[in-house]
């Protein structure tokens, strides 16, 4: 390591970075014995759920062997990656930028570090090369920029997006011929092709609206500026009639008897008021003379107890003088 690189910290520590990359090694190989177990003992479940009828555990369980096996795939391509790495670390160290024929390793190894958290050691590794090739050179190859090298498969088998149906209907397949279990997989295939439908949208078949009549219904009606008449040789009508002179209008008052005046009728509208609010005015006398009678013997029971209070008290008064 030059003296330069040590001033400026740009140098790749190559110890460090040995050291890093053996124990990605021996913790991939010792994750991919313990995983293979783990699919063997799943492969198995399904078997039996496939043989029982309860296909709709399968078809659930599935998607996690999927992913089991993708992370296995994305392991033993790192773990090659991370040995190659391991055997040219003094070429790195050597040269300031990336040679070209490590950087799909070295970008692999940074896009999947992040990613596999049963890898600390990766993590490690992609620091020491940030500290050698600078930041913009991890983010370009963590979000997958056009000029970066990363392994397509890698890319692939550590998406999390769902398995298509396609895949699951083969791995399915591929269990009950490894157990040779008797599986008639058109239900599944009919389940699985099925579209999810879209409930937020509502429904997809929209109802022809009805089309209005366009001539209007005149029956029982008389004529009117909407329904104009029609005269017997088609010619429609105007929509107003010719003079005001046509109109007869019928007389608002009998001729044969007198229009009573309006100081007439304001005297009958009194008279009935007075006769409407005798009835009450009489209540209230009657209410209001109780009321008077009522008060009039409360005080009257008043002065009573007050008279016999006064002469209880003059009795016991002169009673103390005696004694």
């Amino acid at each position: 390591m030059s003296m330069l690189n040590q001033l400026f910290n740009r140098g790749l520590q190559g110890s460090k970075c040995k050291t890093c990359l053996t124990l990605a090694i021996s913790r991939i190989k010792l994750l991919q014995n313990k995983r293979d177990a783990q699919l063997r003992l799943m492969r198995k479940e399904i078997a039996q759920f496939l043989q029982t009828g309860q296909e709709a555990i399968a078809r659930i369980r599935v998607e996690h062997i999927i992913r089991e096996q993708n992370v296995w795939a994305a392991y033993e391509i790192l773990e090659l990656f991370c040995e190659f790495v391991f055997a040219r670390v003094p070429i790195l160290e050597s040269q300031k930028e990336c040679p070209s024929e490590l950087r799909e390793a070295v970008a692999s190894i940074i896009f999947a570090a992040p990613r596999c958290s049963d890898l600390p050691d990766l993590l490690h590794v992609r620091n020491l090369f940030a500290a050698k090739y600078g930041k913009e050179f991890i983010a370009a190859a963590s979000e997958l920029r056009p000029d970066t090298s990363v392994n397509r498969t890698i890319v692939e088998k550590l998406s999390v997006g769902a398995p298509s149906a396609e895949l699951k209907l083969n791995v399915l397949k591929e269990i009950a011929k490894e157990y040779n279990v008797e599986w008639d997989s058109s239900y599944t295939e009919a389940e699985l092709s099925k579209n999810p439908e879209d409930l937020l949208n509502g429904p997809k078949q929209i109802a022809a609206p009805v089309r209005a009549s366009l001539e209007p219904n005149t029956r029982g009606h008389p004529p009117t500026s909407e329904n104009p008449v029609t005269s017997p040789n088609g010619n429609r009508g105007a929509k107003s009639l010719d003079s005001p002179t046509s109109v007869t209008k019928a007389p608002l008052w009998p001729a044969n008897i007198d229009k009573p005046s309006h100081s007439d009728s304001t005297l009958a509208d009194a008279v009935d008021i007075k006769k409407d609010t005798r009835p009450e005015t009489s209540d209230v006398l009657e209410r209001a003379r109780s009321a008077i009678s009522a008060a009039e013997r409360a005080s009257a029971a008043a002065r009573l107890a007050a008279d016999l209070v006064n002469v209880k008290f003059s009795s016991s008064k002169i009673e103390e003088d005696k004694s």
